[in-house]
């Protein structure tokens, strides 16, 4: 399978994965992250007008972890965001060859929390899922009107991608969680007080799912924190990383 993949910056490898919203939601962050090391952000097949991908979330990470020895990497530090973070999650229980040395969750989905449901992203339209991935989401509202035809399509496409590696159950695997006691990595999972896709219960579940993971709390912030408070993460990422 092929991969498209941004790669930029040099020292320490930060393999980055972005959410629902799409590679271009992260590029910005990647690019802070890019001046002090190197910073790898794949397209997850189907995003962006890409060829689809795998059967799932799984056996992506599968693909993601073959491209860290194709590329010859060890000591990453995964970052994710949304589904991006479900996958870096996968990532790290079937890690064993060790290629991993850090796992950042931010806003994952992929776990089954009972009374604290991820959201519906697919019965939101985009006024809905702006009220509940950002804390100010006035300033980040999309105007479906200013779209162009293209930005249309693809959207459209990212939203059948989405649809392909959510499967069945609603954008969580009913058996991650219990599978997370094999993560063997430093976790930290950061939350957005103001995230209403996931909400910070849900978060505080996911890591205290992980061996010895770190939960932290990140005020007025959503679903986003990459993009809407950057410097807010950057500032943790330092302090724990």
């Amino acid at each position: 399978m092929s991969l498209t993949y941004e790669d930029q910056g040099t020292g320490r490898t930060v393999l980055l994965l972005h959410g629902g919203a799409g590679p271009r939601s992260v590029l910005p962050f990647a690019q802070r992250l890019a001046t002090g090391a190197r910073v790898i952000v794949p397209t997850h097949p189907g995003f962006d007008d890409t060829p689809g991908g795998p059967a799932g979330v799984g056996d992506l990470a599968e693909q993601y972890l073959a491209l860290l020895d194709e590329l010859g990497l060890g000591g990453v530090a995964v970052i994710g965001n949304s589904i991006g973070g479900w996958i870096a999650a996968e990532m790290a229980v079937r890690d064993t060859g060790r290629r991993l040395d850090r796992l950042v969750l931010v806003g994952a989905v992929g776990i089954a929390v009972p009374d604290h449901p991820v959201a519906d992203f697919f019965a939101l339209d985009f006024a809905e899922l702006a009220q509940r991935s950002y804390a100010n989401p006035d300033a980040f509202r999309i105007d479906p009107a200013a779209l162009t035809d293209a930005q249309r399509a693809t959207m459209a496409g990212n939203r059948r991608a989405i649809a392909h590696y959510s499967g069945p159950h609603e954008m969580a695997d009913p058996g991650l969680r219990a599978r997370l006691r094999d993560v063997a990595v430093p976790t930290l999972a950061l939350w957005g007080e103001s995230d209403r896709i996931v909400d910070p219960d849900y978060g505080r579940a996911y890591a205290a799912a992980i061996p010895g993971a770190t939960f932290v709390l990140l005020p007025g912030t959503g679903h986003l924190p990459l993009i809407e408070t950057p410097d807010q993460v950057l500032e943790v990422l330092d302090q724990h990383l």
